[in-house]
C-alpha cells in the first residue's frame, strides 16, 4: 500500500468533521486499520484525530500524529468537552503548538499547523507506549481496558472458574491475556482463541501468552463469522461501554456471538455487573444458565447450550 498523506484516527462526529472514505483509518479499535505508530516521520499532510479520553493515551496519540506530520501539515483534534476536550488546547500548547480552538455540540476542536521546535513528543510517546506493568506482571498499554490492574469482574470470573475447562475454546474480549493464562493452566484445553477488537490488547496478549495452543485475532467478535464454530467453551468479561457511553446491549451481543460459536452441550462462562440485564438473552438462548457466584457487585453465569 502507498504511504498515506492523510489519516483519520477514530470516528469524530460527522457534523463536526466530514469523513472521506478514501482516508485511511489508524484507530487500534477498528480492525484492519493502519497503525499510527508505523507511519513514517514527516510523511503526512493532514491528521484528523478523535482524541481518546485518557490523558496518557491522548498525549501518546497526539504526539504520534505530530511526529508523522510534515512541517506545515495540519492536525485537527476533536474530543467531547468532558472526555478530554477541555484539555486539548493546553496539551497541544505544551508541545509548542499554536492552537486555533473552537467549540461545537459539547466538543472542543483544536486545529494546529505543525511548526518547528516542538518539544515533549518523545516523552509523550514513551508515556503511552506498551510496558510491563505491576502488579499484573503483564505487558499492557494505556488505553487498553483495565490496563494496569486486575478488573474486579475478571477477578470474580477467575474465582468462579474452579472446574477445569477442556477442549477447544475462545476468550472473547481477551484483553492482555490475564484470563487466558488461567484457562491454559488446564492441560485439558486443546486450543484457545484470544480475540479482541483492540489491536493493542491483542499485541500485548501475544507477548503475555506464550503457549502453542493459543491463537490470536484482532476482530469484532460480535460479527458473523468472526468466531469458529463448534467450540467446547467460551469465557468472557464483555464490555458494556461503547465510545465512552454505557451500552447494555453490547454484552448481550457478545453472548449471542458465544452461543453461535459453541457446539451443543458447550459451556459459556460470563461475568457481568449486577445491574446488566444479561439474563434476558441467556435464558432464551441456552438450555441452562445458572449463577455460580455473586459478590462485589458482580454475577458469574455458567450457561450450557
Amino acid at each position: 500500500m502507498t504511504s498515506p498523506t492523510r489519516i483519520l484516527y477514530g470516528l469524530p462526529p460527522l457534523e463536526l468533521h466530514p469523513r472521506e472514505a478514501a482516508v485511511p483509518q489508524t484507530s487500534p479499535l477498528i480492525p484492519g486499520a493502519l497503525a499510527l505508530e508505523d507511519l513514517a516521520p514527516e510523511s503526512l499532510d493532514e491528521a484528523v484525530i478523535l482524541a481518546p479520553p485518557g490523558v496518557a493515551e491522548r498525549r501518546y496519540v497526539l504526539a504520534l500524529a505530530l511526529k508523522a506530520l510534515k512541517p506545515g501539515g495540519e492536525l485537527i483534534a476533536v474530543a467531547p468537552k468532558d472526555k478530554g476536550g477541555s484539555r486539548l488546547k493546553g496539551e497541544l500548547q505544551a508541545f509548542g503548538c499554536a492552537v486555533d480552538e473552537s467549540a461545537r455540540r459539547h466538543h472542543r476542536i483544536a486545529a494546529v499547523i505543525k511548526g518547528a521546535d516542538l518539544e515533549g513528543l518523545d516523552a509523550a510517546v514513551a508515556g503511552g507506549a506498551p510496558r510491563l506493568t505491576q502488579p499484573l506482571k503483564l505487558w499492557s498499554q494505556p488505553g487498553v481496558f483495565s490496563w494496569d490492574r486486575i478488573d474486579p469482574g475478571t477477578a470474580a470470573l477467575l474465582k468462579a472458574l474452579k472446574h477445569h475447562l477442556s477442549g477447544k475454546g475462545a476468550d472473547i474480549g481477551c484483553g492482555v491475556g490475564l484470563l487466558a493464562q488461567a484457562v491454559l493452566a488446564s492441560q485439558a484445553v486443546e486450543q484457545l482463541l484470544l480475540i479482541d477488537i483492540d489491536r493493542r490488547a491483542v499485541d500485548c496478549a501475544r507477548r503475555n501468552v506464550d503457549d502453542p495452543r493459543a491463537a490470536f485475532a484482532w476482530a469484532d467478535a460480535t460479527l458473523e463469522g468472526a468466531l469458529p464454530e463448534g467450540l467446547d467453551f467460551v469465557v468472557m468479561n464483555p464490555p458494556f461501554h461503547e465510545a465512552g457511553w454505557e451500552n447494555k446491549h453490547l454484552g448481550q451481543r457478545f453472548i449471542e456471538a458465544a452461543h453461535r460459536a459453541l457446539k451443543k452441550g458447550g459451556t459459556l462462562w460470563v461475568v457481568a455487573n449486577l445491574h446488566l440485564p444479561y439474563e434476558a438473552v441467556l435464558t432464551p438462548l441456552f438450555t441452562r444458565a445458572e449463577r455460580r457466584d455473586d459478590g462485589g457487585g458482580y454475577k458469574v453465569f455458567e450457561a450450557k447450550k
